[in-house]
């Protein structure tokens, strides 16, 4: 035993050297780090130069510092006027409104063979979404965001719920560069105007085929890809391919899982095996002038042709909203007219009303609508008139389903507003107001 001593010994001290060793090699041959959410370990950042269709504000940060110059939400997302910020309204101001037993509904439920009725008070939690071109500043303050309109209505949303606020924001300030900006460090945006002389960015345009018809407008693919630059991923039998998308001239849906995609050069290429050319696709968004914003889902999609597009609007082709007015027709005949509140949220006319028909779901403006009619019995469809004449029938989904928490009309010559239940409105009509430039027009 005495002669494994100084063996022992020698080995106990060669066991540090032997790991660090390991480690070392390991810390040498491992690949590089990935890119966090604004890829700022990418020394290779492109450039973006102020032009007017291009997000643009002032950044102040809690210490006071203050960037100013082109932005983009989360690094690679949001970058256009035209492009919507999400969020979660915090709480719902209209509900004051209404008599508080209108606020719950009853629903039957059977235990252990008995009927009982259960009483719940109706989800009045709302999801908000608008135009960048429509905000004025969005400010953090504690648990919300407070997001101010060009029309001065203001939203309290709440901060920890999902938004675009919190992927953070880059920003191509002039003189300290690129600068990345995580949400706890923000203290306000505001967005302003920008008549910077740069190059208009090569945005993807086209035309997407689907089985409820054609869409043309500026395009995202996946939800994120919106530029020239941007790439298409998917493997071929030799291998994983990435192809820039403005080499590529149409996709089309090849299989459940796979696209044919054909160059500017005439040569086809079948992709599969991501997320971004099969049936893990997020979706097609279109900024078509008709309707607004719709995306269009992976079954519903059949082929994109992509075209020249222009670079979209400006901050000021964006007017402020306005209040909602028309009139609603209930079941027994009478007719309210004044100021309207669609569902217990939307209130002006640049809030949308969402709702989908078989994959393809529409995010129209309330400005670009004329009447709204709700099917009667058991009927699947809403019919939705456009201000274009065009009739769309919808399903009784998102603001046009079973859960639409009913409408409020203030009426000039009355102390409260007149409350409605969804399932009592027979018609909705809406006053003509301008909404501004449509995201497909060139700016």
């Amino acid at each position: 035993m005495k002669r494994l001593a100084p063996v022992l010994l020698v080995l106990a001290g060669a066991v540090p050297l032997v790991v660090a060793g390991l480690l070392a090699y390991r810390w040498a041959t491992a690949p590089p780090p990935e890119p966090d959410a604004f890829g700022s370990n990418r020394p290779d950042v492109a450039p973006l130069e102020a032009h007017p269709s291009v997000l643009y504000g002032r950044v102040t940060t809690d210490d006071g510092s203050t960037y100013e110059g082109p932005l983009r939400f989360g690094g690679h997302e949001e970058m256009f006027w035209g492009d919507h910020f999400n969020g979660t309204k915090d709480e719902n101001p209209w509900a004051a409104d209404v008599p508080p037993e209108r606020l719950v509904e009853r629903r039957p439920r059977k235990f252990l063979g008995v009927e009982l009725d259960r009483e719940r008070r109706i989800d009045l939690e709302r999801p908000f979404m608008v135009r960048f071109g429509d905000i004025e500043r969005v400010e953090r303050k504690g648990g919300r965001l407070e997001v101010t309109l060009k029309s001065g209505t203001v939203f309290d949303l709440d901060r920890f719920g999902a938004d675009d606020f919190g992927d953070g924001v880059r920003v191509w300030d002039g003189s300290a560069g690129v600068v990345d900006l995580e949400e706890t460090r923000i203290r306000t945006i505001e967005f302003l105007a920008s008549d910077g002389p740069g190059d208009a960015v090569d945005r993807l345009h086209g035309t997407v085929r689907t089985s409820q018809g054609d869409f043309t407008g500026f395009v995202r693919w996946n939800r994120t890809e919106c530029l020239g630059t941007d790439e298409l991923a998917g493997n071929t039998p030799d291998g994983r391919l990435d192809l820039r998308f403005d080499t590529i001239r149409s996709i089309a849906r090849h299989s459940g899982d796979s696209s044919l995609v054909t160059l500017d050069d005439g040569r086809e290429i079948v992709l599969s095996g991501t997320r971004e050319v099969g049936k893990g696709n997020r979706g097609i968004y279109v900024d078509d002038p008709r309707y607004g914003r719709v995306l269009i889902s992976w079954d519903a999609f059949e082929r994109v042709d992509f075209s020249p597009g222009g670079a979209g609007p400006a901050y000021d082709d964006f007017p402020p909203g306005r209040p909602l007015t028309g009139s609603v027709t209930t079941r027994g005949g009478q007719r309210f007219t004044g100021r309207l509140v669609y569902d217990l949220d939307e209130s002006e006319t640049t809030e949308t009303l969402d709702a989908p028909i078989e994959g393809v779901n529409y995010t129209i403006p309330f400005g670009l609508i004329a009447s709204i009619v709700p099917a009667g019995g058991d009927a699947d469809r809403i019919q939705v008139t456009l201000r274009s004449g065009e009739e769309l029938r919808l399903e009784r989904r998102g603001d046009l389903g079973d859960e639409n928490a009913g409408m409020l009309i203030f009426i000039d010559d009355r102390a409260r507003p007149v409350y409605v239940v969804w399932s009592d409105i027979v018609r909705v009509e809406l006053d003509r107001t301008e909404v501004g430039v449509s995201p497909l027009e060139e700016g």
